[in-house]
């Protein structure tokens, strides 16, 4: 099993970079990693700007960016680091269920969107799933999304997605239905459509 030439830990642990302005928050995050055995956190950053700066020397498996920061917001952090990684795998952890933040976020290449509310029972699964390529909204963002859908004309099986995700089937349903749907006459507008919100790897 190889190792990080960066950290000397082995390669099969996910390297995690957390940014947020609150100390608290980065501490409390930190606490949860380091009782995993897989999870190591390499860096901290408590704005935007330091966030770059983090991610160019740590290249971290999966970041964990928070939104409203002083200097550089995390979207500003976010679509920086994507320009310049790709690859980068970024969850946004914030208070706000707006849905025009999640849809800001994952339009610039957030792979998950979780309230920090629901941090303890979410985040260390999401980390994990991030890794492994899949993506992650949180219910109660989903909704919001639904309820705001009118907004946007969004079609019947554009609301259908939203509505899947909002009671809870983030994953195995919502990939069915898409594979569904994308058989369908309009099914491809309607994929165009979500790959704003869920970008693939």
């Amino acid at each position: 099993m190889g190792t990080s030439p960066k950290t000397g830990t082995s390669s099969a642990v996910i390297r995690v970079l957390t940014v947020d302005d609150h100390a608290l928050i980065r501490e409390w995050i930190a606490a949860l990693i380091a009782n995993q055995k897989d999870m190591s956190l390499v860096g901290e950053a408590s704005n935007g700007r330091e966030a770059v700066e983090q991610f160019r020397s740590h290249r971290p498996d999966v970041t964990l960016m928070d939104l409203q920061m002083p200097e550089m917001n995390g979207i500003d952090a976010l679509i920086a680091i994507r320009s310049e990684f790709p690859e980068a795998r970024v969850i946004v952890l914030t208070t706000y269920a707006g849905d025009a933040l999640c849809k800001r976020a994952m339009k610039a290449g957030a792979q998950a969107y979780i309230l920090k509310g629901n941090v303890r029972k979410d985040l260390l699964d999401t980390i994990r799933s991030i890794r492994a390529g899949k993506k992650f909204i949180h219910a109660e963002v989903a909704a919001e999304l639904a309820t705001h859908a009118a907004d946007d004309a969004l079609s019947e099986g554009e609301i259908e997605v939203l509505s899947l995700i909002a009671a809870g089937n983030s994953n195995g349903p919502f990939l069915k239905f898409l594979a569904r749907v994308s058989e369908t006459s309009d099914g491809g507008a309607t994929l165009r459509r979500f790959e704003g919100i869920f970008s693939r790897p």
